[in-house]
């Protein structure tokens, strides 16, 4: 993207087509920081600015890192910009049994929330 006399670099872009909205994905290697999050926002406002038609959605933007820090996950993104996520990649699938496993740890973090 280019902004004023600046570029900055997305590492992929697409459109989702039954959610009408466009979905930034930045890829990190190591553990998430605040200011992957911050960089991933601003990367989300800007390209609304220039890129987003009004009939779009707001942008979804994905931080796929190697390793994660809850509590940057939790506290960076500030409540109203929930189109932010953090989720972690393995270099390698897991069984079936640890993803079993991965489920059933979500769905029980979900509906504590609820």
């Amino acid at each position: 993207m280019r902004y004023e006399d600046e570029d900055f670099y997305v590492d992929l872009v697409f459109y989702h087509s039954i959610l009408k909205c466009y979905v930034l994905i930045d890829l990190k290697l190591g553990k998430l920081t605040h200011q992957d999050v911050g960089q991933m926002d601003s990367y989300i406002r800007m390209f609304d600015d220039l890129y987003k038609h009004t009939d779009d959605n707001p942008t979804l933007g994905l931080i796929l890192c190697s390793d994660k820090n809850e509590a940057v996950v939790k506290y960076s993104v500030l409540s109203e910009h929930r189109q932010i996520f953090a989720s972690k990649y393995l270099l390698e699938l897991p069984t079936p049994e640890v993803l079993q496993q991965e489920i059933i740890r979500e769905r029980k973090q979900l509906e504590a929330i609820d």
